[in-house]
């Protein structure tokens, strides 16, 4: 018998005030849930923010696919808009880093 996967990643978005939001990833991102992750990096209040923090604290893994779906949604923004990344562990860095979001956004731990 196979090993069942995990339950799906907790992806939330909220609007923090003014033109600035919030998206909060947890668990395994992986590419099974890049379709929800691409919804949500489209619509707002990310995609009418100015400003975004992403909270991947929780984070225990991202895959490749997911990395790269941040970087692509990050670029479509205008190019005064900010972008921090927070509280990803070391190997999610290191898989955000391989897609080239470090490139787009502050990187914090």
């Amino acid at each position: 018998m196979a090993a069942e996967r995990s339950s799906a990643p907790a992806i939330t978005v909220r609007a923090t005030g003014g033109r600035r939001a919030e998206l909060i990833l947890a668990g395994d991102v992986r590419a099974e849930f890049l379709r929800e992750l691409e919804k949500r990096l489209g619509a707002p209040p990310l995609s009418e923010a100015d400003e975004w923090i992403v909270d991947m604290s929780e984070v225990t893994g991202i895959d490749l696919a997911c990395a790269y779906a941040l970087l692509q949604a990050a670029e479509r923004r205008p190019e005064t808009a900010t972008l921090t990344v927070r509280g990803a562990r070391h190997a999610v860095q290191r898989t955000l880093r391989h897609a080239g979001l470090d490139a787009v956004a502050v990187m914090e731990k």
